[in-house]
């Protein structure tokens, strides 16, 4: 299997194609605005740069079908620049303060300057898609890769458009619904980025489409984790307090246990999430009605499935690099942890 020193060498040359793009677009006249890209990357001296799990997926799904990486280094660098530019702008719909345990861009800089960051961010993205016209990809499938892309983006802004909507609103989310939206909001761009990698490396339809069924089972089964872990992960294995239920958070047990508590549990569970600032005790009370509607284990059991679905369909895709398919499977294994 690769290594993490193997991993690290591949989100390393992610990075340099990243900076690359960001030095031959600066001038003297927009330094700042480019430190400001870089300060939310992580791309300066002390930034936290986050996991990169995105464009790491589709280097894999490249080098599993082709044996190398450098030539999808900037559909790499697209994705991780356009999942950046969206973190930006929920950052400032969300009001969160802190993004990779430091301040968010728009606390620093102000709003006008943060979204203006984001749009640099998109548009780099874009930008990078195409160098791979120089690296002898076709017109055709360079243009197929926008495409993918601005579909994947508009999933995003439809999904943030029905969290942001339903709070908003204070309307009821059914499990349904809440399926769709992270189908939008987080399985539709690791699906994305995954998918992209196997579009440069093959024009093989049925392979294509094995690799995008990949990452959106990953991606769901990612998102129906992190909901385990937010309400009852263990703060020393995952480095942040679960805090879902505090902070509000619509996640599938609090929305399946809304569905399936009786009209008193009902009731008070939804008097502790409404508030601002609930009580510890107030927080425990709910975390005990969510445990007694079976929602924690119906999260883990859906989780499951789609960890499962993605194992198969990675099975259905053409290899040729086998450590790269096994560091595949790993991430797809570890992405069950609660």
């Amino acid at each position: 299997m690769l290594t993490t020193t193997d991993l690290d060498a591949l989100l390393a040359d992610t990075e340099a194609e990243i900076l690359s793009l960001i030095v031959e677009a600066e001038d003297p006249r927009t330094t700042e605005l480019y430190a400001m890209v870089r300060y939310h990357l992580g791309l300066d001296r002390d930034g936290s740069r986050g996991k990169r799990i995105r464009p790491l997926l589709g280097l894999l799904a490249y080098r599993s079908i082709t044996g190398e990486h450098e030539r999808a280094l900037p559909g790499a660098a697209a994705v991780e620049l356009g999942h950046n530019f969206s973190l930006v702008l929920d950052d400032i719909e969300d009001r969160d303060v802190e993004r990779r345990h430091r301040a968010a861009l728009w606390t620093v800089y102000g709003i006008p300057q943060a979204i203006n960051t984001g749009d640099t961010l998109f548009t780099l993205s874009r930008i990078a898609l195409h160098r791979l016209t120089g690296l002898g990809f076709s017109d055709d499938r360079v243009l197929a890769l926008m495409r993918l892309y601005d579909e994947t983006c508009l999933a995003l802004s439809e999904g943030q458009f029905m969290d942001i909507w339903t709070a908003e609103n204070d309307v009821p989310m059914s499990v349904d619904f809440y399926f769709d939206m992270i189908g939008r909001k987080t399985a539709a761009l690791i699906a994305a980025s995954v998918q992209a990698g196997a579009m440069l490396a093959t024009e093989d339809p049925t392979v294509i489409e094995a690799y995008r069924r990949f990452g959106w089972a990953l991606g769901l089964a990612f998102q129906l984790n992190d909901d385990l872990l937010g309400i009852w992960g263990d703060e020393q294995a995952t480095g942040k307090e679960p805090s879902d239920i505090a902070k509000k958070k619509k996640t599938l047990p609090v929305i399946y246990a809304l569905e399936q508590a009786g009209p008193e549990d009902r009731e008070r569970l939804l008097e502790v999430v409404r508030q601002r600032e609930p009580a510890e005790t107030g927080i425990a009370e709910a975390r005990a009605i969510i445990e007694r509607t079976g929602a924690r284990s119906y999260t883990r059991r859906r989780a499951r499935e789609y960890r499962d679905e993605a194992l198969e369909q990675l099975e259905r895709a053409g290899v040729v690099d086998i450590e790269a398919l096994e560091r595949l499977r790993a991430i797809v294994v570890s992405a069950i942890s609660a």
